[in-house]
């Protein structure tokens, strides 16, 4: 019997999924061969179709029925693969696929390319996803927290999984978001933070049943559950003395608990573990390595099929500020490097992109070309933890297309080699708000990054102009042209009303959102600019600084050692310079400040125009939300230009060269 597609609540946005985005399959005779749950998930997506625009749709038919179809959706395997192959010959598109979930993501393919689907006649093309996971993050809690809430780094309302600290049992939802994340190419979730407390760490035993609920709404759309899990769940939860993962008591623990799990949930997909890192306990207390931790939780797993994905997010919390040889981004390189090639097959390190989190601008972490024996996965985060969140038009992805595309060395991309390895992760940005990411202009940022998941080479730009095609299905070519010129470019627009030259952290302390230049500057986080009145910026060189350049392989540790050949944007990420100091762009370091802050509010002023003048082709509810965000971006940036530009002007006594006011 076909799936019935998920309803959705009543006022709850379809995001990259409008039932008008489905016309051109939905008035087609389809023919679907094949049998088992995934089929059935496709069945119901073309019944769905076809009940609306009138087309038809045939299972498995006797061999001769005399009938022509639109289009063939095909099973002829029970694989696991997930590729697919398409193409149109005598006026019928045909997808085939080995496997199931191949079979699904050929469908989407379908829905995607729209009308182009069914016209003229293109030869068969193969489809394969470059990375065999790509799984979205969820850091949400399912007690309320008292400092960090119901999702931790959320803007997007309360979790889709847990409320009041019990499951929502809100499942037709979480179907329904297991479809939009399978339709963007993304096969994993892991459904709490990474941060488990005591509530969170009973998910593993006693509350897995609740867990296994979840994997049942999201596995019709081939979706694997992933679990965070607290390294010290022994002791919190059997009364162990000891976690240590060397300790004979504690491996057979986590080997019981561990099939318990695959009990319940047969086609678990692992753990993720946060550990020694930011007051969360791991191997460090018993003297063992991360290796030894990530290795034991791997060897329980192992016999299942699972996968520990142990992150990299390690670094001294407790910074003394008058330290100078102390360096954050160090901290991950000088943890993991030595142990490269002493982690297990099933043991996958997931790796921030850059070295500090997730700042505006960073350079690539070290870490991503430096362990060739160890299975890396790249983590992003999609959440706007520190680039708007979600109340700023931020569209991630030339940025991460950057990091995908960057060379630690001349074999391999950083996309290249993460999808060979353990895969691409992003920190999840939804919520159970009604349009999914709070701001809805930010669904094109979880969408953008399913897709560089599968390619991680595709071009950002066309994946947006998907993203656009499928949200408004229809568009007019002025509707699409405004969309993406408010979205594109708006990453660098944030970036210039923000940190300047690859500065971070200039914002409020806790909840990071605002600016606040010295907010961080004389905490114990390690997260410094060092500004005075002659200039700004860390000196991470080798031969005067902390050494962090050090750690690229060559040509890169050339490049960033030198101001002269370090990239202006990232200038004072590596060397502490003067604001008299020419930029390549022929710009004074305090110039282009002055210059890049005014400049960005007045990007941000044109966007809401455009969005603006866009009001009688967009839903009046979406419009309205969207309008009302950029009311407050554009306060927000003011308040940055004129709190940065302020602060530098004091600093270093030098007038802006255009007169501008500063206060």
């Amino acid at each position: 019997m076909p799936l019935p597609v998920p309803v959705l609540a009543e006022g709850v946005d379809p995001a990259w999924l409008p039932p008008a985005a489905f016309e051109p399959l939905g008035t087609r005779r389809t023919l679907i061969r094949g049998s088992g749950p995934m089929v059935e998930t496709v069945h119901g997506e073309v019944a769905d179709a076809v009940a609306r625009f009138g087309g038809r749709v045939v299972r498995d038919p006797e061999p001769g029925d005399g009938m022509s179809y639109d289009l063939v959706l095909e099973l002829t395997g029970a694989s696991g693969d997930e590729g697919f192959a398409c193409g149109r010959q005598d006026g019928t598109t045909t997808v085939t696929a080995s496997g199931r979930r191949g079979l699904l993501y050929g469908l989407f393919h379908v829905v995607r390319l729209g009308e182009d689907a069914f016209r003229g006649e293109w030869a068969r093309e193969v489809h394969q996803p470059a990375a065999a996971l790509r799984m979205v993050d969820h850091w949400d809690n399912v007690a309320v927290h008292p400092v960090m809430g119901q999702v931790e780094r959320g803007y997007s309302g309360g979790s889709l999984f847990w409320a009041d600290g019990r499951a929502r049992g809100e499942l037709e939802r979480v179907r329904a978001y297991g479809r939009l994340l399978a339709a963007c190419g993304i096969n994993a979730v892991a459904v709490n933070n990474v941060n488990v407390h005591r509530t969170e760490a009973r998910l593993l035993t006693d509350r897995i049943g609740e867990v296994a609920a979840l994997a049942d709404a999201l596995r019709p759309y081939g979706i694997r559950t992933h679990l965070s899990v607290t390294f010290t769940a022994p002791i919190v939860l059997a009364g162990l003395e000891t976690a240590d993962p060397l300790d004979a008591r504690v491996r057979e623990w986590w080997a019981r608990a561990t099939a318990d799990v695959y009990a319940a949930i047969p086609d678990f997909g692992g753990y993720v573990v946060k550990a020694d890192s930011e007051g969360q306990p791991g191997p460090f207390t018993y003297g063992r390595s991360h290796a030894d931790g990530a290795n034991m939780l791997a060897a329980a797993l192992a016999p299942h099929g699972g996968t520990v994905h142990w992150r990299a997010f390690v670094y001294n919390h407790r910074q003394d500020w008058r330290d100078r040889t102390t360096d954050r981004a160090r901290a991950a390189y000088d943890h993991f490097v030595p142990l490269d090639g002493k982690f297990a097959d099933n043991a996958v390190l997931q790796v921030k992109h850059g070295p500090m989190d997730f700042q505006v601008r960073e350079p690539v972490s070290p870490v991503l070309g430096a362990m060739p024996r160890t299975r890396l996965a790249l983590e992003l985060q999609a959440t706007q933890e520190y680039t708007g969140q979600q109340r700023h038009v931020c569209w991630l992805g030339p940025m991460w297309s950057e990091v995908l595309r960057f060379r630690p060395e001349a074999e391999s991309s950083v996309g290249e080699s993460a999808a060979r390895g353990g895969g691409l992760v992003a920190v999840s940005n939804v919520g159970d708000d009604p349009f999914w990411t709070g701001h809805p202009l930010a669904q094109a940022n979880l969408y953008t990054f399913g897709r560089l998941a599968w390619q991680p080479g595709a071009d950002p730009g066309r994946l947006l102009d998907e993203w656009i095609g499928l949200t408004f299905p229809g568009a007019s070519r002025r509707l699409a042209a405004g969309l993406h010129a408010v979205l594109d470019g708006s990453w660098q627009t944030y970036e210039k009303y923000t940190a300047p030259l690859g500065v971070g952290w200039m914002v409020q302390p806790g909840h990071h959102y605002g600016p606040s230049v010295d907010g961080y500057e004389y905490s114990p986080w390690g997260t410094y600019h060092f500004a005075d009145r002659d200039g700004i910026g860390v000196d991470r060189s080798a031969a005067t600084g902390t050494g962090y350049a050090a750690q690229y392989a060559k040509p890169w540790s050339e490049v960033y050692e030198s101001p002269d050949t370090c990239p202006d944007e990232l200038l004072l990420f590596f060397h502490h310079m003067s604001y008299g100091h020419m930029l390549h762009n022929g710009k004074t370091v305090i110039q282009h400040i002055y210059d890049t802050h005014f400049k960005g509010v007045t990007e941000v002023e044109e966007a809401r125009e455009t969005w603006a003048s866009l009001a009688d082709l967009v839903d009046p509810a979406r419009h309205a939300r969207v309008a009302e965000r950029y009311e407050e971006q554009l306060r927000s940036a003011r308040e940055w230009r004129d709190q940065v530009n302020s602060y530098f002007f004091r600093k270093s006594g030098v007038a802006d060269a255009h007169g501008r006011r500063i206060y």
